[in-house]
């Protein structure tokens, strides 16, 4: 039985556009206890392929992550597949604020160790021990709450180009490096103040909330859904958007807008810009924020010296990276030398 895709990103592209039908960008985690995982991704991969789904989901003996793209009119069908599994029975669905019908070309569902990667070696706490689940409206009240303390429990280049009013950004590379530094940042406050954490969909900050409650904080909070959830019920609701900026996205739109304010620069001539790209070097693939007008003179690279490289002959910059590790700097990095107005 088949439990792999078939066809490339290419081809799966054609077949999306010839069909012309709506599709759906959706995301959802859940913590669980999973006694096989590959049992469960098999079963998974059998329901979804059937339905067209594609995506990137990671399951684990802790849980599920998934952000995938599903056809509108398969959705219901899609929905009751997930209400037939226990713990996923009812589980909130981000739907992605802005919609395209090319975020995901494959379905790609990958046993992992862990759903959130965190570097902890500690099992000796409960994921499912979560802390208190908010809403836009109750998050915006504890923003404004003296004895809160808000802190954006996402990387360095997600928080750049977007973040609540008043957040703690830790200047990260990964989830694992904020627990420490949140940890000792907040170690007097554990009982007096209210640790208040938010993250693009709620996946990560759940996870911590667990964690900062076993390491002995008694008030911990996180916003529920995340900033995507948050911002549907702001403007579902007319609240007040405490949110600055965009909200950096896993799948190739990169971002979503959700204020008309800038807070980000181009990495290469520092004016204002929150306009996340790749390098066009495939060598090097660097994440960061680009200008259009900087894009038109490095021509879609972040330096000269892959400027230089993607001038070659296609066959050429094979050969050179031919033997090399290819490490994936998607969503990773941001930063380099060659990037001369990085934060």
């Amino acid at each position: 039985m088949q439990l792999y895709n078939t066809l490339s990103a290419k081809e799966r592209e054609k077949l999306i556009e010839d069909a012309g039908k709506e599709r759906l960008t959706i995301s959802f985690y859940q913590y669980a206890h999973i006694g096989n995982p590959h049992i469960f991704r098999n079963h998974l991969f059998i329901h979804w392929n059937e339905l067209e789904v594609l995506g990137r989901i990671y399951v684990a003996k802790e849980g599920v992550n998934a952000q995938l793209s599903v056809p509108a009119e398969q959705f219901e069908a899609f929905k009751a597949h997930l209400d037939s599994i226990s713990f996923l029975n009812g589980v909130r669905l981000n739907i992605a604020l802005e919609q395209d019908n090319k975020s995901f070309l494959k379905l790609k569902i990958k046993v992992r160790h862990k759903i959130v990667a965190d570097g902890l070696k500690d099992d000796t706490f409960d994921v499912t021990n979560k802390g208190i689940h908010v809403n836009a409206e109750q998050f915006n009240q504890l923003i404004e709450d003296p004895e809160s303390v808000v802190v954006d429990m996402r990387n360095h280049y997600e928080s750049e180009i977007g973040h609540f009013e008043k957040a703690i950004t830790p200047d990260v590379d990964t989830f694992r490096d904020s627990l420490d530094i949140i940890e000792e940042q907040l170690a007097e406050h554990k009982e007096d103040k209210k640790l208040v954490m938010y993250c693009t969909g709620g996946i990560r900050c759940e996870k911590a909330s667990a964690y900062y409650k076993h390491k002995g904080f008694k008030n911990v909070f996180q916003l529920e859904g995340g900033i995507i959830e948050y911002t549907r019920q702001v403007r579902q609701k007319g609240l007040e958007n405490k949110f600055r900026g965009k909200n950096f996205v896993f799948d190739h739109r990169r971002g979503e807008r959700i204020s008309d304010e800038i807070i980000a620069q181009c990495h290469q001539c520092g004016k204002p810009c929150d306009t996340h790209v790749n390098c066009a070097n495939e060598a090097c693939h660097l994440l960061f924020i680009q200008c259009e007008e900087c894009a038109k003179k490095m021509n879609d690279c972040c330096s000269q010296e892959c400027m230089d490289v993607v001038a070659l002959p296609f066959e050429e910059q094979k050969k050179r990276r031919r033997g090399k590790h290819a490490s994936n700097k998607i969503f990773k990095k941001g930063r380099s030398e060659v990037l001369k107005f990085k934060n």
